[in-house]
């Protein structure tokens, strides 16, 4: 298997030149940076689906978390806001938040004054109701108010982007935690469905709130956690240089934090917590049967997972320096990243890995190859007497998708478990 391994890594590598030598330095480095970003979110989902079992379909959401956590932290501050009464309507929106949340708590205990049966179910959707409009009453002026007379949004807080980073893996397992609470209990193909609703509702929520993401208008440019080709180019390096210089800072910045990420995770799947994680995912009702919390240790690698999701996103975002909500797709973020990991090899790390670099440039230089192949194939049609192929450019990217298609057909017809499958040692 490690001789497999080396073998598929190498011809990666070799890849990887071809790939530098056809389509240049510049475009290789961007795909590259994407890639280290694409692999740790392939992680987070080995951790889900490859360790514990869970059909996460709703990656989407966490990488839009991500992105929207990087942009308020790294993204300049915006002094109209800060200069009009949006903090403190947003403030008394925060309290009624909080009031809220207090008035549902109480109805939760109401049976410790007796009400119990159906008559404190009917006082918790009461209270629910209660906090939800105490909630909007709030909000909904403040964002009015932002929206028109306060800046226009929020703005960021001018921070460094890793912390944005940082706070997007947070933010994303917040947001995972509250999912796992109610969507864990559910069987497999239910929580696939109920993760991919939840991701849309996320989707939404973040297109529709101008005052706070600035929604369709995007947001651009996000600062970088290293030094931009412009600061490379003021102190007198070449256009060509800079961009490669900068590019490969982002580089080895984003290699480092994937290499922690794999040496962590790495670590904690050879031990105890790994084998218990292989025994709930093999057989959840055995361990159950041996005094493990089978939902309590789901719920762990269900954030766990999406911690990495939400840096990844961050990243993501980080490097094109804009946040578009509208530019999130289900293919692109959501499938995409499922396949890497299928083709890769569900629970080997290594494997995920891999899948994410591999599948990541065979999408992105799909459509370019598809557009060269298209293109001689119309002028020898059209010196033919055929006619020239239409629409070229559309057929193109198309072909991202047909091939994807193709490449998970060919991975599971040959190596069902993957290029490089979880190896499981057994003593005894």
């Amino acid at each position: 298997m490690i001789q497999r391994s080396l073998s598929l890594f190498g011809g990666l590598f070799v890849l990887i030149l071809v790939v530098g030598w056809v389509m240049g330095l510049p475009f290789t480095s961007s795909r590259l940076v994407e890639a280290a970003a694409y692999a740790l979110i392939a992680l987070g989902l080995n951790i889900q689906w490859g360790y514990g079992g869970l059909f996460n379909f709703g990656i989407m959401g966490f990488l839009m978390v991500g992105g929207a956590a990087v942009t308020f932290i790294s993204y300049p501050v915006n002094p109209e806001f800060w200069g009009s009464d949006g903090p403190m309507m947003l403030g008394r929106a925060l309290l009624a938040f909080a009031a809220g949340a207090l008035v549902v708590l109480a109805a939760r205990q109401a049976h410790r004054v007796g009400i119990t049966g159906r008559w404190k179910g009917a006082l918790i959707v009461l209270a629910w109701f209660v906090a939800y409009v105490l909630y909007r009453s709030q909000l909904d002026p403040a964002a009015a108010y932002i929206e028109s007379a306060g800046g226009g949004w929020v703005g960021g807080l001018g921070a460094h982007p890793v912390l944005g980073w940082l706070f997007g893996g947070v933010l994303a397992a917040g947001i995972a935690y509250i999912i796992g609470k109610i969507c864990l209990g559910l069987r497999t193909d239910y929580l696939a469905i109920a993760t991919i609703g939840i991701s849309e509702i996320i989707r939404a929520l973040i297109k529709n709130m101008d005052w706070l993401t600035r929604g369709t208008l995007t947001v651009s440019p996000i600062p970088w956690p290293t030094p931009l080709p412009q600061d490379y180019q003021a102190n007198g390096m070449d256009i060509s240089s800079s961009l490669l210089a900068a590019r490969a800072g982002y580089l080895i910045l984003a290699l480092v934090v994937l290499a922690v990420v794999m040496w962590l995770i790495s670590r904690a799947y050879a031990g105890p917590w790994g084998r218990m994680m292989r025994a709930i995912r093999d057989n959840h009702i055995a361990a159950s049967s041996m005094g493990k919390n089978v939902t309590a240790r789901q719920l762990e690698i269900f954030v766990f997972g999406s911690v990495l999701m939400g840096i990844g996103g961050a990243m993501l975002v980080s490097f094109v320096q804009i946040f578009d909500p509208s530019s999130y797709q289900p293919i692109n973020h959501t499938f995409l990243i499922w396949v890497m990991v299928i083709v890769g090899g569900a629970g080997n790390n290594w494997g995920a890995l891999f899948g994410a670099i591999l599948l990541w440039l065979v999408w992105v230089i799909s459509e370019p190859l598809s557009k060269a192949v298209f293109d001689f194939v119309s002028y020898w049609s059209t010196n033919a007497g055929w006619g020239a192929i239409p629409e070229i450019e559309a057929r193109s990217a198309q072909m991202r998708v047909f091939v994807l298609g193709l490449v998970i057909t060919i991975a599971l017809r040959f190596a069902p478990r993957g290029l490089i499958p979880e190896v499981v040692k057994r003593e005894g």
